[in-house]
């Protein structure tokens, strides 16, 4: 690291000029790369993701997508099965309303299981091929155009006086999401403003604005690298959110920190470059190996067999990299350069003197968490072990009915049908792509256990290039676990020619390819950070028990999401809207990929400064007291910035970003606090000097000097707070 900072500030001139290069080229190089971001959430190879793919092609609309279910109500004395005419002509009329819409009722089928006990209740599917606003059928949950007014406005003249007609459906029963308020980049921006505030807390001069400088630097030219790939592959537009985000987190994290040890250097009396390479060799180290371990966890995403998940790994080592590049080259030279003149009304007080000493406050609770470290370590792992027991638990598939709205048109559609002895299941029909004449798979298909229709009309919106799309309605929704259980008969009783679609199959396509190759994500991100760590910590044992305590402050955060989406514990207080009972396929991976990057900074730069602090004094209590003391208002400040950036996002319409974002502020509020605050120096404190232990053998082959065990060497000075 000297090598590095000696390097840079013989060539400040040098590396200014790449820098303001590199910012200008990917201030315009950004709408370009933005402009060929994918947006199609593309699973190729997943069976059923290339079959609902197949059924819009040929059909234009279906699949994936979930249709409106509108339930009629004949009045008393009228029967449904001697009014053909009238409900195939009120289903013609929405069929009109809805271009390239497909429609089937009772009309279309004379299927009796299409007519409840009471013979006056029946009820139709409706999968719109272009919505009324004129947007392509699909979206995500509660995000789709809400058609009911639509369909009941179209079906109403036709039917007889008195009759009613409740559109249902999970789009019309999940929770209201309001399409107002701040969008996603002014809700980035809240996040930037917030990093502003919080710095200047910290710095109480201009030098708060270098740490911003940074980041925005390492995200301008992160897109410049972005372009650069769109043109020899698929980028997909989650790399639009997770630039700003983890630049705003990851470059703000280093240069806080190296900021904060240059100002401390300061007050040591060191001046000039001296200070610089001082700050280099201590923070400098930190940062490299904290960038290079959230760098390689990052790619390992890639072997996830998941297009937009590869391009979340993709964008996350991208603007790692860059955030390292900027912190141990740039921001040297701003410091060296301009750093005290920045700094001079901090420098002329009493607070930039108080700089040389660790945090009081810091200092007393680290003192309070050695004297109690063993109830400390039980009560907080205690909690964050039952968090984890708990997102074992974790529903990543679809919603179910019960866990919707409790009351309006969308729940008295439900009340209508199953009052009339209709499952409920049947608002989550299946989509089965059949290649020839359906017939002999559609007698099938009524023969799997668990199905309780199979519409397939012989009408041209049904049938086309010699394939017929067949919806199969199940009696429980797919969305639970005995409809996923109907889901993998019907695939496995499917005759040759028959493909399932439908948007449960796909659910459950995804979770069997992303999490059974997650273990393996896992087993290989622990291997390289358990190297990465033992070389920056000269220990076995500190990157065991940060591997341990990351992958407990996931699980925390899982358990966590369970309680607040899945359970709905304070769902509607805290952020005003209802739980959907379950938490979303593709949150625990993503949520994964936001927080390792940001928890593992955290733990790298406490636990470095924990083992500079030991090879100083010999004394692991010391060594944690100073680790806290030194680091703690860093981690602090650099967790409020994110937290409150991802609860600005939280507040954002969209049901999926809620969720997402909801549970990446819970996790950052955890891991600050409940594990790097108390779990982190209660667990160092009570493994004393084997914290420090590298044997000679494993110093050979990680190439770093051995720490062998030693006793424990009091200080000249003992604290005396200290047990």
């Amino acid at each position: 690291m000297e090598k590095l900072s000696a390097f840079v500030l013989r060539r400040k001139g040098l590396v200014g000029l790449f820098a303001a290069l590199a910012f200008f080229v990917g201030v315009g190089a950004t709408p370009v790369a933005i402009q060929r971001l994918s947006e199609v959430y593309a699973h190729p190879g997943m069976p059923a993701f290339d079959a609902n793919q197949d059924i819009v092609k040929v059909y234009g609309n279906g699949g994936y997508q979930r249709p409106f279910v509108p339930v009629v109500v004949l009045p008393e004395g009228w029967r449904a099965d001697a009014s053909e005419e009238v409900i195939g002509r009120a289903f013609s009329a929405v069929a009109a309303r809805l271009p390239r819409s497909r429609v089937v009722s009772y009309a279309d089928t004379s299927d009796p299981r299409l007519i409840g006990s009471d013979g006056r209740t029946t009820f139709g599917l409706v999968f719109p091929g272009t919505y009324s606003d004129g947007s392509p059928p699909g979206g995500g949950l509660g995000e789709t155009p809400d058609e009911s007014p639509v369909i009941v406005e179209a079906m109403t003249p036709h039917l007889p006086p008195g009759a009613e007609v409740h559109v249902t459906g999970l789009d019309t029963l999940a929770p209201s999401v309001d399409a107002g308020g701040v969008d996603v980049p002014a809700k980035i921006g809240v996040g930037v403003l917030a990093a502003v505030v919080v710095l200047v807390l910290v710095f109480r001069s201009a030098l708060a604005l270098v740490p911003i400088l940074i980041s925005v630097l390492s995200i301008f030219a992160s897109f410049v690298v972005i372009l650069l790939l769109t043109m020899v592959m698929t980028v997909h537009d989650v790399a639009l959110t997770t630039m700003p985000l983890l630049g705003l987190g990851i470059a703000v994290d280093y240069s806080l920190l190296l900021v904060a040890r240059w100002r401390e250097e300061q007050a040591c009396g060191f001046r000039g470059d001296e200070a610089v390479h001082r700050a280099m060799a201590g923070a400098g180290r930190a940062v490299l190996f904290s960038g290079v371990a959230v760098a390689i966890g990052l790619a390992t995403m890639v072997v996830l067999p998941v297009p937009f998940l590869r391009s979340l790994g993709i964008a996350g080592v991208i603007i790692a990299a860059m955030s390292v590049a900027a912190t141990l080259t740039v921001l040297p030279v701003l410091l060296a350069l301009a750093g005290r003149r920045l700094d001079r009304r901090a420098a002329t007080g009493r607070r930039f003197a108080r700089e040389a000493d660790a945090g009081r406050a810091w200092s007393a609770w680290a003192r309070g968490v050695v004297r109690l470290r063993r109830p400390a370590a039980l009560a907080c792992g205690g909690l964050l072990i039952a968090l984890s027991l708990t997102a074992l638990g974790a529903d990543l598939g679809l919603p179910e009915s019960r866990d919707l709205k409790t009351s309006g048109p969308g729940r008295d559609g439900i009340a209508a049908l199953t009052g009339a002895g209709i499952p409920a299941g049947v608002i989550t029909p299946i989509d089965v792509l059949v290649t020839g004449d359906p017939a002999a798979a559609v007698d099938r298909l009524r023969r799997v256990e668990g199905v309780a229709a199979v519409l397939a009309p012989a009408t041209d919106t049904w049938r086309r290039q010699g394939t017929a799309v067949v919806s199969v309605l199940p009696v429980a929704e797919s969305g639970s676990a005995a409809g996923e259980a109907t889901v993998t008969r019907i695939r496995d009783g499917a005759p040759a020619g028959v493909r399932v679609g439908g948007n449960a199959a796909q659910s459950m396509d995804f979770q069997a390819h992303a999490y059974g190759a997650f273990p393996w994500m896992l087993a290989l991100i622990g291997l390289v950070a358990f190297v990465m760590l033992a070389r920056a910590f000269r220990s076995l044992l500190l990157p065991l028990k940060a591997i341990v305590l990351n992958l407990l402050s996931l699980g925390a955060v899982i358990g966590a999401m369970v309680l607040l989406w899945q359970f709905g514990w304070g769902t509607a207080a805290l952020l005003d809207i209802q739980p959907t009972g379950s938490i979303g396929e593709f949150v625990p991976l993503t949520i994964f990929a936001f927080l390792y990057g940001l928890s593992m900074d955290y733990e790298v730069f406490v636990l470095a400064r924990m083992r500079e602090e030991y090879d100083r004094t010999g004394d692991t209590h010391q060594a944690v007291v100073q680790g806290v003391g030194r680091t703690g208002r860093l981690v602090t400040s650099a967790a409020l910035i994110m937290f409150v950036s991802f609860a600005a996002l939280a507040m954002t319409p969209e049901l999926d970003v809620k969720v997402f974002t909801s549970g990446l502020a819970l996790g950052v509020l955890l891991d600050a606090t409940l594990i790097r605050g108390v779990l982190v120096p209660a667990v160092v404190a009570m493994m004393g000097r084997w914290n420090w232990w590298l044997p000679d053998r494993a110093a050979r082959l990680l190439r770093v000097a051995p720490s062998p065990l030693r006793d424990e060497a009091p200080l000249r000075t003992p604290d005396p707070a200290l047990p």
